[in-house]
């Protein structure tokens, strides 16, 4: 590629940086925008560019929202159930749930698992957040929702040993996926199934 302009080959390196992006697509990418009208990549530019000056993490379950809507509108919600709280991963997980129209409860993200290998501590996640959650004695019931593999088996047994002396079911959503799948990689059938499904551990 190296017979490309210096700006086009600038552009091609950033779009390799995104996950799932090789060369190929990258330069699929990068043509379909020198295609478009040119106010459509300034917009495109201009959402990227901004994504870290108006979003933020929300200060009660940790999903992305807009700086000046915190909580965000899940935790704000009225009809939503605050009785009951999903433990994810990353805030993408939140968005896997809401797609299926089967959850109506609260979410808390963790911002990972623990991970020796990955280097990622107990302190690393926000652990602490959803014990004080829990200390206002309105939720009743605590739902994992991590990928089945070994580190979010892990992240799971240590989390139950912190919920122990509350008083609230704990549950975990039964899985039709292979050991180690993604979340991301759940129809939303097997999904919502496997969350009506959902197993009593600790």
């Amino acid at each position: 590629m190296r017979y490309f302009p210096d700006s086009l080959m600038r552009l091609l390196t950033e779009l390799q940086k995104l996950p799932g992006v090789g060369p190929k697509t990258a330069q699929r990418l990068a043509f379909h925008l020198l295609k478009e009208p040119a106010e459509d990549a300034r917009r495109l530019g201009n959402a990227i560019g901004t994504i870290h000056e108006k979003l933020t993490n929300c200060t009660i379950c940790g999903s992305i929202t807009e700086l000046h809507d915190d909580p965000c509108r899940i935790c704000e919600h009225p009809q939503r159930d605050h009785s009951v709280i999903c433990v994810v991963e990353d805030p993408d997980d939140v968005s896997i749930f809401e797609r299926t129209g089967t959850y109506s409860g609260m979410y808390h993200v963790l911002g990972g698992l623990l991970s020796a290998l990955n280097h990622v501590r107990p302190e690393d996640l926000r652990i602490p957040e959803l014990i004080n959650r829990l200390r206002g004695g309105e939720v009743a019931e605590v739902i994992f929702a991590l990928s089945p593999s070994v580190e979010g088996s892990a992240t799971v047994t240590y989390m139950l040993q912190h919920l122990a002396p509350h008083d609230i079911r704990v549950t975990q959503i039964a899985y039709g996926v292979p050991i180690g799948s993604d979340l991301d990689y759940v129809d939303d059938v097997t999904l919502s199934q496997a969350l009506e499904a959902r197993n009593e551990v600790g």
